[in-house]
């Protein structure tokens, strides 16, 4: 699929837009953010989170013209994708998995194992 970049003189709207993008890297193109294909093979899913959650922070932004959401759309985006740049998932702790503080353990007796 080749990802037109988002420009305020497209066909679609940013909403519509955004709604045919399916990977990380489509999102970095159409919000013309360079990338390391490295980075972004090996932290997709945390990038998209960070991404996410962000966009959590910044609260409703459906209010604002489309160019200026676009641009802040861009800078989260950056910033979620430059978290990874110089660090990784483990310590950047973005997925719930990394997120415990110690190990867990559970005990299962081995009469529940055997049945």
């Amino acid at each position: 699929m080749t990802v037109q970049p988002y420009s305020p003189d497209a066909d679609l709207t940013l909403d519509e837009g955004m709604e045919e993008l399916v990977s990380a890297e489509d999102f970095l193109e159409y919000f013309g953010v360079p990338f390391d294909q490295t980075v972004v093979h090996i932290n997709r899913l945390h990038i998209m989170q960070r991404y996410h959650d962000y966009l959590a922070q910044a609260g409703d932004l459906a209010e604002l013209d489309e160019a200026p959401r676009a641009a802040i759309y861009r800078e989260l985006l950056n910033r979620a994708y430059q978290d990874f740049v110089n660090s990784n998932a483990q310590t950047e702790k973005v997925l719930k998995v990394f997120k415990r503080n110690e190990p867990q353990s559970t005990f299962v007796p081995l009469d529940q194992l055997l049945g």
